[in-house]
């Protein structure tokens, strides 16, 4: 409450303590304490030496903005907040933080772990549907690009105190999509079950729960964070292995069922566990503009969309490949044992990188990963026996899931404001999202040009890879230039 006698400023009549906190909204929240000379101790001073995580005060709501950023403004404004409070330092463990973990585990299952299992449908539909491989994989793509999207208005609400009926929506949607794919039958159909409204409530809670649960850890965030992400292993093999046991006996709409029972039971235990930790941020616009002014955010950005262009190709179409290009060819079940395998795999990538990743940096951790993922990618090229496509699964397994959960762990590195992490985390979502939509679709297409052939594909996604390699490599250097760490910087 401002007093009565506040005395004004000579122009305008602003009273100087609000003057003062709308300059102290501009001040990082990692910023040091002030050190002038007529500053006393409070109560609440950090000690010497620790980190300060206070939250500073924020200005009053601005409405003078515009389009979607004025509406969701709108909305954050009518939240009951206690932005002055002080959360403190993440608690890196205890109880509620690794229950946090645990139920992030369960949405990136149900969202990633059922987009890494996408080999099992795009075989299936293209026998089913007599549908060029380009066109199935669009339904794959969709549902990839959603949730990707999504994530610049799902992670501006969810800094903004809208995190649990955000993450209740997407349960919804994700429920509705399962159980209308198990009941569809024509192209279109699919399109907008699997693809579009899967794909949404993908998009709902995936950003959320990932820039959720790295508030509730600093230096164990890398390994938090790779074990949250580990759900797309266990997505990737619980899916695939109902689908290789339920597909000959009940038939795909039972066993997309099954599925839709287990995804269900997991998004309730979230959505009851679950927990914001920060109070809300009513300030501040959809899109934060000003990161794209710090070189390494740009350039990490622009990495990741080379990265996603090709990351999932394999996923996509390893299961095809291994039944029409090598000698002898898979049966149908077989090929569903390399996907199973390469899914399984993926979480030694998914925890190992991620556990040193906290010890030398992310991003000095995703850049040697990201050269090994598009070296595999081009060397696929050579795979023409089984013997041959089962190791080179193995190490793509690895390679590949260290890159998707090194993901959020390097562009969580580059934010140092946590109220801000979900803004960030989803304009980098959304600019993923576009590569995510066009790459397997591209790949298809090159497929279908070949006359059936995977060379050009191969090639197509390995270069891609390592364009994003450099671009990361960029980031690095950047940071590195602007903090004067040598070339042992922890980033």
């Amino acid at each position: 409450m401002l007093s009565s006698t506040s005395s004004t400023s000579a122009e305008g009549g602003v009273p100087p303590d609000l003057e003062q906190q709308a300059a102290f909204a501009d001040v990082d929240q990692d910023a040091p304490p002030g050190d002038d000379e007529g500053e006393k101790p409070t109560e609440n001073s950090p000690v010497d030496g620790e980190e300060q995580w206070t939250t500073p005060p924020e200005p009053v709501l601005s409405t003078d903005v515009e389009g979607p950023s004025r509406a969701v403004s709108r909305v954050l404004s009518r939240i009951s907040t206690k932005s002055s409070s002080n959360p403190g330092p993440p608690p890196d463990g205890g109880h509620e933080a690794w229950l946090a973990c645990l139920c992030t585990h369960f949405v990136i299952m149900n969202t990633w772990g059922f987009i890494n299992s996408f080999g099992i449908f795009q075989s299936y539909y293209a026998t089913v549907l007599d549908r060029p491989p380009s066109d199935i994989s669009w339904i794959g793509s969709l549902q990839i690009w959603l949730t990707f999207f999504v994530g610049t208005f799902t992670g501006r609400l969810t800094d903004g105190g809208l995190f649990r009926p955000v993450l209740m929506l997407g349960t919804v949607l994700i429920t509705i999509g399962i159980f209308t794919t198990s009941a569809a039958t024509q192209y279109w159909q699919l399109i907008l079950s699997q693809g579009l409204c899967m794909g949404l409530g993908s998009g709902c809670v995936f950003t959320p729960a990932i820039s959720t649960v790295s508030t509730y850890f600093h230096k164990k965030r890398s390994l938090a964070i790779g074990i949250a992400a580990s759900g797309s292993v266990t997505g990737g093999l619980v899916f695939p292995a109902m689908a290789r046991q339920l597909l000959p006996t009940v038939g795909l709409g039972w066993a997309v069922r099954a599925m839709g029972f287990v995804s269900l039971t997991t998004m309730v235990f979230a959505n009851f566990f679950m927990r914001s930790r920060l109070p809300p941020r009513t300030t501040g616009s959809l899109v934060e503009w000003g990161a794209f002014k710090e070189l390494e955010y740009t350039f990490y950005a622009v990495g990741m969309f080379f990265n996603f262009w090709s990351i999932y190709f394999a996923f996509f179409y390893i299961a095809s490949f291994s039944r029409t290009a090598i000698s002898p060819p898979l049966t149908y079940t077989d090929s569903l044992n390399l996907l199973l395998l390469m899914n399984g795999i993926g979480v030694i990538g998914r925890l190992l990188p991620n556990y040193f990743s906290d010890r030398t940096g992310p991003l000095n951790m995703m850049i040697p990963t990201c050269l090994i993922c598009g070296i595999a990618l081009l060397s696929w090229m050579a795979v023409e026996t089984p013997t041959q496509l089962y190791a080179w699964s193995v190490i793509y397994g690895i390679a590949a899931g260290s890159m998707q959960s090194l993901f959020p762990a390097g562009l969580s590195s580059l934010t140092t404001d946590l109220r801000k992490q979900g803004t960030r985390m989803g304009m980098v979502f959304t600019i993923v999202s576009f590569a995510v939509l066009t790459g397997n679709p591209i790949a298809g297409a090159i497929i279908t040009a070949e006359g059936g052939g995977y060379r050009g594909a191969q090639v197509f996604t390995g270069c891609s890879v390592l364009v994003g390699m450099g671009c990361i490599s960029a980031a690095r250097v950047v940071r590195q230039r602007r903090t004067e760490g040598g070339w042992a910087l922890k980033i």
